[in-house]
């Protein structure tokens, strides 16, 4: 759970239009699902996290909530209850959408879910952590039962039924940028086709402190692409007294280790070689 709650706040891109496009870090960084880049992406992130924690074998590695509830189902381990730690599927067999619980008491689910939005939908934009109903319109079709080692936390009554059960939130996991990486992507994204990337993680996490220094609009600061908006953005971080105070051809746009450095001190990441 902690995995997955780290990733609350992360987008997926923007096409040339300013849409959302379903481009993601997750399809990628998980073997077996790097098919599934640019298509509904739930369930892969739920995969992700099954994958990053050394649990493939606990999880149903697919990018399909149908073929997901499947697998639970001819594990034996599919259950009307809530389970802390295990997925929930909506949808009249489960086919729309999944999240993990990180929390239940008897009325709601307390969610972290990928590829939904502030209002809950199926086809979002980001991770977002959700409250939902376990009961009634907009509840869970079912819920998935991982093979944990340490056991089985559920309101199942079969499982122990425990009432209510809550997963601590994590620490603040420490956000680091590769200085080199930030100012290559500003060299070559702005040649690249709208939208292009070349190291969208650590680029998010500068567009999103320009963002918030107000130097870039937020509508351009979730795609992992250093574009030429985000490199005029960051010519004026340089040019401003909390950057640097550059002028002339050090303020270009282009960030370099110190100023970065400055950007991060005041945003919260870290900045390495």
């Amino acid at each position: 759970m902690n995995i997955l709650r780290s990733q609350t706040g992360y987008h997926e891109g923007r096409d040339k239009n300013g849409n959302w496009n379903n481009i993601q870090r997750f399809s990628p960084e998980t073997p077996g699902l790097e098919w599934s880049q640019g298509q509904a992406w739930c369930a892969t992130f739920t995969a992700w996290g099954a994958d990053e924690l050394g649990a493939r074998s606990l999880w149903p590695i697919t990018a399909s909530c149908y073929y997901a509830v499947d697998w639970w189902k001819k594990a034996g381990r599919f259950t009307e209850y809530p389970v802390l730690g295990g997925p929930f599927y909506l949808g009249k067999v489960g086919e729309d959408h999944v999240g993990v619980v990180y929390a239940y008491d008897d009325n709601s689910i307390y969610t972290v879910e990928g590829n939904t939005n502030a209002g809950g939908a199926f086809q979002g934009d980001g991770v977002y952590q959700r409250v939902r109903p376990r009961r009634g319109p907009g509840s869970p079709y079912g819920y998935g039962v991982p093979a944990f080692t340490e056991g089985t936390v559920s309101a199942d009554p079969k499982l122990g039924g425990t009432r209510t059960a809550s997963v601590p939130p994590p620490a603040p996991p420490e956000v680091r940028v590769s200085a080199a990486h930030i100012a290559a992507a500003a060299r070559r994204d702005p040649g690249l086709r709208q939208g292009g990337t070349t190291y969208p993680a650590e680029v998010n996490v500068v567009e999103v402190a320009l963002a918030r220094a107000g130097l870039l609009k937020d509508a351009y600061a979730h795609d992992g692409s250093f574009g030429s908006l985000s490199v005029s953005a960051y010519a004026a971080w340089q040019r401003s007294k909390a950057g640097g105070a550059y002028t002339g051809a050090d303020a270009d746009g282009i960030p370099g280790r110190t100023s970065l450095a400055r950007l991060g001190k005041v945003h919260g990441f870290t900045v390495i070689d």
